[in-house]
């Protein structure tokens, strides 16, 4: 706590004095432009990731960047969405996995989270993207095996994502993209759901920004070459 309380004490009086202007203008409200869904891990920053500024993401963060399925009943991170989409009318909304990620090693080994039938069924939501790469990947080593299970999880919670009403009107009336990432916590690589390729690819300032177009097919796990 006194670490934290220290962290405060410079960010009021180093930080914020020089952006004054920038939290009184946030004080009456925020109109960001992207959704940003990542896992709750802490070793994932996306401030420090993008260098963004308050009021530029609307971050939200759970076990596994998981987007339930839309069914009849309220979880944080539905609602969360319809927020974003409907009041803050965001442009963009973001799946973003990530490499050594904890909830895709409990997924592949369910041992794990033994002791934890909260975060065993919350796993759940995360179940065909385990299916399709258990049958897809035989004779993989684990490291590649995980590491087809991240980018299969990012596409399965895109195509939840799909499943939202508040979602699916705004793609129809191209006032929204979707985007499925995968960050490579060790390297600082970024690679994105290329749908019409049908992998993974990374992402470069020089090679332009790339949108993830509508996937017809569900990105096969054995299909993981990153061009």
């Amino acid at each position: 706590m006194k670490r934290l309380i220290l962290g405060f004490e410079h960010f009021r009086h180093q930080v914020f004095p020089q952006q004054r202007d920038l939290f009184k203008k946030l004080a009456a409200g925020q109109s960001p432009s992207t959704m940003f869904i990542t896992c709750a891990d802490s070793r994932v920053m996306p401030e420090m990731m993008f260098t963004t500024q308050p009021g530029e993401l609307f971050v939200y963060r759970n076990i596994g960047n998981i987007v339930p399925p839309y069914a009849q009943h309220v979880s944080g991170v539905v609602a969360a969405i319809e927020y974003a989409v409907k009041v803050l009318q965001v442009e963009h909304i973001v799946i973003c996995g990530h490499s050594d990620c904890g909830a895709m090693k409990a997924l592949r080994q369910p041992e794990l989270v033994r002791g934890m039938p909260s975060v065993a069924a919350w796993l759940k939501h995360a179940e065909v993207a385990r299916y399709v790469v258990e049958q897809n990947t035989e004779g993989l080593p684990d490291d590649e095996r995980l590491q087809c299970l991240t980018r299969e999880n990012v596409v399965g919670q895109l195509e939840h994502l799909r499943t939202l009403p508040v979602v699916a009107a705004a793609l129809a009336g191209g006032s929204l993209s979707i985007h499925g990432w995968v960050y490579d916590i060790a390297h600082a690589r970024l690679e994105a759901f290329d749908a019409q390729r049908g992998c993974f690819v990374e992402i470069e300032s020089n090679a332009g920004y790339l949108p993830e177009a509508t996937p017809h097919l569900r990105f096969a796990a054995a299909a993981t070459t990153v061009a």
